[in-house]
């Protein structure tokens, strides 16, 4: 985003420190490309989101890269560090379900069986496989060209996702709240979702979609929005949206 006046070198080292922590999860990422569920709870939506936290160290390794002043030394490590998160970053695919499509909970090195895509468990933070489906947003296309390979088409999986029954199974969570289908607009797991359609060439769902929720999520009344606001999120979707904007991966200026 253009921010300067901090020391760029000083958080890069601390972004590579947390994610080099001695630590259950961490360690088996690390060591297996994935998180399992008897390594830790919520091993899957902490699987997926290491690895786009792994995408953002990439890209300010590579922001740094050939910048004045700096060595030959330097460049390397800055090098090094894109290639090692990069390669991490992919580690979304070590959970990717080929006969379903989905990002499923692994144990003992195979997929936890049986599986409901429903189902509100540990595996997931505030959320289920539905609503951790569409991640990573880093690699969108690559996961579409994925499941094409399964034959499984990217634009009826997003349709199948909106069209769901809007009932759970599993744990209570009281976080799974404005519903279309399995979408969860009172959430941000969901929050990228409606703009897909988008990259999958089917803008005008898009529009849709987005005036629906619009329209139908937002009040001026006590209870006007669909979920906890969380630091703004909330407000910050619908600003953008009524702006026409939004960036489905943060990091990448698209």
């Amino acid at each position: 985003k253009g921010i300067r006046g901090f020391d760029a070198d000083l958080a890069l080292e601390a972004m590579i420190a947390s994610a080099m922590r001695d630590e259950p999860g961490l360690n088996a990422y690390r060591d297996k490309g994935y998180i399992s569920s008897e390594d830790q709870s919520e091993s899957v939506s902490k699987t997926l989101e290491y690895a786009y936290d792994d995408w953002c160290i990439a890209q300010l390794a590579n922001g740094l890269l050939d910048r004045p002043n700096k060595t030959a030394a330097q460049n390397a490590r800055y090098s090094g560090t894109r290639s090692e998160f990069m390669a991490r970053s992919r580690n979304w695919r070590n959970l990717l379900d080929p006969t379903t499509g989905f990002f499923r909970a692994r144990r003992n090195g195979g997929m936890l069986s049986p599986f409901d895509p429903y189902e509100v468990n540990f595996n997931f933070t505030e959320a289920n496989a539905w609503q951790y489906s569409q991640f990573p947003p880093q690699n969108f296309y690559i996961l579409s060209a994925e499941r094409k390979s399964y034959s499984i088409d990217p634009v009826a999986m997003l349709d199948s996702l909106f069209a769901a029954r809007t009932n759970t199974s599993g744990r209570e969570q009281a976080d799974i709240t404005g519903l279309i289908g399995q979408y969860a607009h009172g959430n941000e797991p969901s929050h990228h979702m409606a703009y897909l359609y988008t990259d999958l060439g089917k803008p005008k769902r898009t529009r849709e979609l987005v005036h629906r929720i619009m329209t139908e999520q937002y009040h001026d009344a006590p209870d006007g929005l669909s979920g906890n606001e969380d630091c703004g999120q909330m407000s910050a979707w619908y600003v953008m949206s009524a702006l026409g904007l939004y960036q489905v991966c943060p990091g990448k200026p698209e």
